[in-house]
């Protein structure tokens, strides 16, 4: 599918985006490059179960990026706390041994409480998609075209 067509509905046609960033429980650096790659793949399957298309998932130690595109009828907050559970039960379920040394309460979680979501306009998709793909190597452009670039981890330190 065209990523710059229109995804067509009963009762309307979109061309929405979002892009999804999830932390580490506690901001550790517990995520394997091999981590990463499973959790490519439970992305594709849990955009797929939501009717939504996973069009780019990287990540680097402590954090994954998901960059999807979705149907203005998914409800976005239910989406993301399914999407947290689900690959939190999974990953930790796949990588018991290599998790639980850095985590002493394994009932918290995998994931911190928070995430951050923002909308991505269709002229900016494929910057976005660089930048995903290009995590954990020294690039790291701006999303923004002016002089005021901005960075999408930035309101997540702290």
């Amino acid at each position: 599918m065209s990523h710059s067509k229109y995804l067509p509905r009963s009762r309307g046609v979109s061309r929405l985006y979002a892009h999804l960033v999830l932390v580490t429980k506690y901001r550790l650096d517990t995520m394997s490059p091999k981590m990463i790659e499973y959790l490519q793949q439970v992305s594709v399957e849990l955009c797929q179960k939501w009717q939504a298309e996973c069009i780019e998932v990287n990540g680097e130690e402590n954090h994954l990026h998901v960059v999807f595109r979705y149907a203005p009828q998914m409800q976005l907050s239910k989406f993301i706390n399914n999407f947290k559970s689900v690959s939190s039960r999974k990953v930790r379920k796949e990588f018991e041994t290599e998790l639980r040394q850095f985590y002493w309460d394994w009932s918290k979680g995998f994931w911190s409480d928070g995430y951050s979501i923002d909308s991505v306009g269709f002229a900016p998709l494929e910057v976005l998609k660089k930048y995903v793909q290009n995590q954990r190597k020294d690039c790291s452009p701006p999303l923004r075209s002016d002089s005021q670039a901005f960075h999408p981890d930035s309101h997540l330190n702290g």
